[in-house]
């Protein structure tokens, strides 16, 4: 999965946890700064956030064990809310150590949440698109585990054939890059489930009323991973707006970048 970028990218290695957890975070651009938390697919550097660059410093860290030649750095993390602690040191150990705005999509829009709700004065606004962390039995719920990547397809993107799906799920042509690009995204996965699966037993609606900052919650009327139903639970439970988007499923700052991208850079300026 490759996407061109615009903006020169620094990768800096961080350690935390006492010395237990080695990661990377991705910096561009230059402003206030933003954090992006990724999804169960791992982090990719992608136009969304090029776009966000271009009036601010954005800040994108590895889940802990996602990170290139750093596959055990999970380990020593037991739980979400231990996760949510090594978050809080990572972001400091980069120099967000003050208020920032933080990004989480999908899977990433729930450790966003936690991090709101354990750490409210480090999150001065909280955008969410697509997050998982809710849980009403009966609405609909697709386990992208289960899922082939042309079925992944299929639930992510309102059109799977199109030149913006096509370009997320894009693979290198030799096979032995794409070998080692599918281990990358089954382990990245593998990762992500430590923290979100079963969603219910997560607890984050237990907690998300300690929720301060200012939210804005984007979904995709599409969505075939998850209902765009709990766009307004999200919004309702954090005090914050929701917003629908025709044209797009589960990754709307990509499919709807037009839309998405001017959208997010007036909440974070407002």
């Amino acid at each position: 999965m490759q996407h061109s970028q615009v903006h020169s990218v620094e990768t800096r290695n961080v350690e935390v946890w006492g010395g237990d957890v080695r990661t990377q975070v991705l910096v561009a651009g230059d402003g206030p700064p933003v954090v992006f938390l990724h999804p169960v697919l791992g982090l990719q550097w992608d136009p969304f956030l090029d776009l966000l660059a271009q009036s601010h410093t954005v800040y994108a860290p590895y889940l802990p064990g996602t990170a290139p030649g750093e596959p055990d750095a999970h380990k020593s993390i037991t739980d979400n809310y231990e996760l949510t602690l090594v978050y809080d040191e990572i972001l400091d150990a980069v120099g967000v150590d003050e208020s920032a705005a933080v990004i989480g999509h999908s899977f990433g829009g729930m450790v966003a949440c936690d991090l709101a709700a354990t750490f409210p004065a480090r999150v001065s606004k909280l955008v969410l698109l697509c997050p998982i962390g809710l849980w009403t039995d009966g609405r609909a719920f697709n386990n992208p585990y289960l899922l082939e990547l042309p079925e992944l397809a299929v639930a992510a993107f309102a059109d799977p054939t199109g030149p913006v799906a096509q370009a997320a799920l894009a693979m290198p042509t030799d096979p032995e890059a794409m070998g080692e690009v599918l281990i990358a995204l089954q382990w990245a996965m593998g990762v992500a489930g430590k923290y979100w699966w079963p969603i219910p037993d997560r607890g984050l609606d237990r907690r998300i009323h300690r929720i301060t900052a200012d939210t804005l919650v984007i979904w995709g009327e599409k969505d075939g991973i998850i209902s765009p139903d709990y766009a307004q639970d999200f919004a309702r439970l954090t005090g914050g707006r929701a917003e629908v988007l025709s044209g797009a499923a589960h990754v709307p700052q990509l499919e709807r970048l037009d839309v998405v991208g001017p959208m997010v850079t007036e909440f974070l300026q407002g």
